[in-house]
């Protein structure tokens, strides 16, 4: 069984690939909304959170760890390898690699959470891979909380996105690396206000695969049963997840309310 957490229904963006790539593994997926959004919150607030989900995701059988959050995997991943050096953990970081790699004008933009701009990770990956390449850096202020809100085409998400994207457009970016799971729910606008020159780039792919991979080395079956069992934890929200689930992901499933402290 897989192990999913975000801070709050980002991750499902990864969660609808996943289920593709394993329609027959058991999922159970947290959605930490009672304390969403992760990117203003300091490193010990975000860490102490990832150790309370990781541990209660064990306890319900978890044998892979996949941290769907670009912000938790920046804060926390390299806490939680140390302190469970036996379970495979997959997170996530900024595609800054292949934006390089494909880049004709010689900038990239990277939009993601204050904190994972902030991080050190974000540093790591620019200095490793940048080259002559710029590097644009651009907060998605407001992102987390219109998707949370489900509000992914309106007046204000128009606004709210297109104010993001300005900053990247003056740079002349020619792809934009979307460093937040909460971000592709965002890309069909993203889209419509950007030039279509612009590419998008999305990490979610390459997670399924070193999911994959590091369930291979481990010995862990990809399939449980004849039928993947999904199970979706909050909490927050529980009723804005179902809703969340039905109407974006035509999903019908129920949603657990839990009280997790950290």
């Amino acid at each position: 069984m897989i192990g999913m957490f975000d801070s709050g229904l980002g991750g499902l963006s990864v969660w609808r690939q996943l289920r593709h790539a394993l329609p027959q593994q058991d999922v159970v997926y947290l959605a930490d909304q009672g304390y969403c959004p992760y990117g203003e919150r300091s490193q010990a607030e975000i860490i102490a959170r990832a150790e309370a989900i990781t541990a209660w995701l064990l306890q319900q059988g978890a044998q892979l760890l996949l941290i769907a959050c670009n912000t938790a995997t920046s804060a926390a991943a390299r806490h939680l390898r140390e302190r469970y050096p036996q379970l495979p953990i997959v997170g996530m970081e900024p595609a800054i690699k292949p934006a390089v790699l494909a880049s004709q004008s010689g900038r990239v933009g990277v939009l993601a959470t204050h904190a994972t701009l902030q991080g050190d990770k974000f540093r790591q990956l620019v200095a490793q891979f940048a080259g002559d390449t710029l590097v644009v850096p651009q907060a998605g202020k407001g992102f987390v909380e219109l998707v949370e809100a489900g509000e992914l085409d309106s007046e204000r998400s128009r606004a709210v996105v297109g104010r993001a994207l300005a900053p990247l457009l003056e740079h002349g970016v020619d792809h934009v690396v979307l460093g937040c799971t909460h971000y592709p729910f965002l890309a069909p606008l993203m889209r419509q206000l950007l030039p279509a020159h612009i590419d998008l780039i999305d990490p979610t792919d390459a997670v399924i695969r070193q999911t994959l991979r590091l369930m291979q080395q481990h010995g862990i079956a990809t399939e449980d049963g004849d039928n993947a069992r999904y199970r979706f934890v909050s909490t927050g929200q529980p009723p804005s997840m179902a809703h969340f689930l039905q109407h974006t992901l035509g999903t019908n499933a129920g949603v657990e309310y839990i009280d997790l402290p950290g």
